[in-house]
């Protein structure tokens, strides 16, 4: 049981049930409007997230105090780590897995998809020895 792969999928459940649109033509920007009762005149109801993505003026608040908390509770979760072993190897394991590092060796995609600098792993002795153990036996398990 991977307990970072726990939180990262509740926080994706959550993201998908969230009123969110894409649109990367007209019909469908028309077709995610209409999905909201609005017409394609209405922009000035909707904000961009960027990415081709949208969210309506009235849920912008909601949607960034969401991202903030699953920021939180990520964070959360890597403070309560007091040696690396649980929340931050399980972290590390799965996105070094989920960015192919079996074939690529660069930590970069790594540390992008957590926020992190090499900085910041190598400074706190907790995130490079969940990086260290994760990476062993990531390698070890990889199936060429």
């Amino acid at each position: 049981m991977n307990i970072y792969k726990e939180l990262k999928d509740r926080h994706q459940k959550e993201m998908d049930a969230f009123p969110l649109g894409a649109a990367f033509s007209g019909d469908q920007f028309a077709e995610m409007m209409q999905k909201w009762g609005l017409t394609v005149d209405d922009t000035d109801k909707i904000c961009s997230i960027g990415g081709g993505c949208f969210i309506r003026k009235s849920d912008k608040e909601a949607f960034f105090n969401m991202l903030k908390r699953f920021k939180d509770e990520t964070d959360a979760a890597i403070a309560a780590d007091e040696t690396g072993d649980g929340f931050i190897y399980d972290m590390f394991y799965y996105e070094l897995a989920n960015h192919e590092y079996c074939i690529t060796y660069e930590y970069d995609e790594t540390f992008d998809a957590l926020g992190l600098t090499e900085e910041q792993v190598v400074a706190d002795k907790r995130l490079l020895h969940g990086l260290k153990k994760a990476e062993k036996n990531y390698l070890k398990n990889c199936d060429w």
